[in-house]
């Protein structure tokens, strides 16, 4: 097996932890790994936020956090565990790291908040007329992204298409 990167801290530039930490899914697998007194197996992330996540797509976002510096992984037989390096790297910059969990933390906070609305406004809108859902463009754009739409959409948008 190869040996893993780890970059010692003075050579891990501010870039690189900003850039590890700019997609949601790296963000909030180093949000866990810091929350945890001890090391976490890889396999532990499987299932982040609700969403199944391919060993294949985990193995790259440690890679990145690994390379970044922010974590140090450690093989024990098959299994990888890794453990946060925020002591280190709190000593080179100072605060940084807190800043950016608490963000992450924060903007989660927003987004529960934002779901909840939405949950709340298709409720609504499902009592008040079964037959034909009003769908608005924020329910159209959470569903779209991940390459499918929830079936009463499905059936308003497939009725439209036939009457035209």
């Amino acid at each position: 097996m190869r040996p893993l990167f780890h970059p010692a801290v003075e050579d891990v530039p501010v870039e690189a932890i900003l850039h590890a930490l700019s997609d949601p899914v790296r963000a909030a697998i180093y949000v866990e790994i810091v929350e945890q007194e001890c090391s976490r197996n890889c396999s532990a992330f499987l299932h982040l936020r609700e969403k199944a996540i391919p060993k294949s797509t985990l193995s790259q976002h440690f890679k990145v956090l690994r390379e970044a510096g922010l974590i140090r992984g450690e093989r024990r037989g098959v299994e990888m565990h890794n453990t946060s390096r925020c002591a280190e790297l709190e000593q080179r910059y100072p605060g940084l790291l807190a800043s950016i969990v608490k963000a992450h933390e924060i903007q989660l906070a927003d987004e529960a908040r934002r779901e909840k609305k939405v949950g709340k406004k298709r409720v609504a809108k499902r009592k008040g007329n079964q037959d034909n859902p009003e769908w608005t463009k924020e329910d159209f754009a959470q569903a779209v992204p991940f390459g499918r739409l929830p079936h009463d959409l499905q059936k308003v948008l497939s009725s439209r298409t036939r009457s035209k």
